[in-house]
């Protein structure tokens, strides 16, 4: 437990923080990566450039002191962090390095005395604890369950099949021939890449796009123009390559039973958690009423639609809505887009504004939302009961 000087001390730093900004957790990050390049290969390099992984630990170091005295508030990001932690191997040691580099940071842009700079310390040794703990409990039960690995595990690409202009999905099995973990719907693999093109090995994370069989994963990527391991997927990786998988996390999930009543709303790439969700609910024989609604920007980049429109079929009580724009990537082509929505399914403005009618209507149901369109809570994923 924090004393109160420590608690009172951290949330009158507020103000400072956020009056810095990002540029606090910029430094923060220059600094580490000058002295343990090392630590490199556990981040996604990409969101460093972009400025989103510097924000997002700025968003999170503002509510931290923000919420210092009700932890209790941030448990659930913290259950989300401690999965992500976990998916790319953090180890313990490596909280030590990060509180470093923290503490001079703050030392260096703002000069605040021992007393601020002593109840940082301890406000972070407190929550480097609490991680460390929730991990070291998460990597166990990984390791523990059946067919389950703690770090990293070998697995082939057995099938790589183009779902969309932009998405393509990658079928894996362990190279091993063991059995493989089960997972809940929603959660994701991270995927250790190693290749000549790449300056160092790279992680990132794709979502599980299927209900658990216990025979393969399937993942898929989008292509993102300036994502060096997604032009590696989608441009060079191929069958019978070797891709290194963490065991699945992620706190993205669904707890109901076949009676609770769904809403399944999804952006783009978004799709691909909520896939899983519904090949799930389609096995166990949902008998609630489901809502599916899907935004893509246009059809020839809209994956996986036959796929979910089979699954929504073995659901009795659904609702289907598409929203994408009609036109094609290549101006030249003629052809009509085509249009597989009638009755209850509906596509474009019309079902933009039918769903907006009846979403906000439903105050009893479960909602999963995934991709910021679908989302538009700052989060990427969620779920929410109203």
């Amino acid at each position: 437990m924090l004393d109160t000087q420590t608690i009172v001390i951290v949330k009158s730093t507020l103000p400072l923080l956020q009056q810095y900004g990002p540029g606090l957790t910029a430094h923060f990050y220059q600094r580490m990566f000058r002295h343990n390049p090392e630590l490199k290969s556990l981040f996604n390099m990409s969101h460093q450039h972009s400025g989103d992984q510097r924000e997002a630990l700025f968003n999170a170091i503002c509510a931290y002191a923000a919420h210092i005295d009700t932890p209790a508030a941030l448990s659930g990001a913290v259950e989300r962090i401690a999965h992500k932690h976990v998916s790319v191997g953090i180890q313990p040691q490596q909280y030590a390095i990060i509180g470093h580099h923290l503490l001079k940071t703050l030392e260096e842009l703002f000069n605040p005395g021992s007393d601020v700079l002593d109840a940082w310390s301890n406000a972070y040794s407190t929550l480097a604890q609490l991680f460390i703990a929730r991990e070291s409990q998460l990597y166990q039960g990984l390791a523990g369950q059946s067919g389950g690995w703690a770090h990293q595990r070998a697995f082939a690409i057995a099938d790589k099949r183009v779902e969309s202009d932009l998405i393509t999905s990658f079928t894996l099995v362990p190279q091993d021939g063991a059995p493989i973990a089960d997972f809940l719907p929603g959660q994701y693999l991270s995927v250790y890449v190693r290749h000549p093109s790449l300056p160092r090995q790279a992680i990132r994370q794709y979502s599980l796009t299927h209900a658990p069989n216990g025979q393969h994963y399937r993942i898929a990527v989008k292509r993102e123009p300036q994502g060096a391991v997604s032009r590696y997927l989608h441009d060079v990786a191929g069958a019978g390559d070797t891709l290194h998988l963490s065991a699945p996390c992620g706190g993205f999930t669904l707890n109901t039973t076949p009676e609770t009543p769904l809403a399944l709303i999804s952006a783009g790439v978004g799709v691909t958690p909520l896939l899983s969700m519904l090949d799930t609910l389609s096995r166990r024989g949902q008998r609630a009423s489901l809502y599916w609604l899907h935004a893509a920007d246009s059809d020839p980049v809209r994956a996986f639609g036959e796929e979910s429109e089979h699954l929504l079929a073995t659901i009795p009580h659904h609702h289907a809505h598409l929203c994408a724009t009609p036109r094609r990537t290549h101006a030249a082509d003629p052809r009509p887009l085509p249009s597989r929505y009638d009755g209850s399914r509906h596509r474009g403005r019309r079902a933009a504004r039918s769903a907006h009618a009846v979403l906000f209507l439903w105050t009893d149901w479960l909602y999963a939302t995934c991709g910021t369109a679908a989302a538009g809570t700052g989060r990427r994923c969620g779920t929410t009961a109203l």
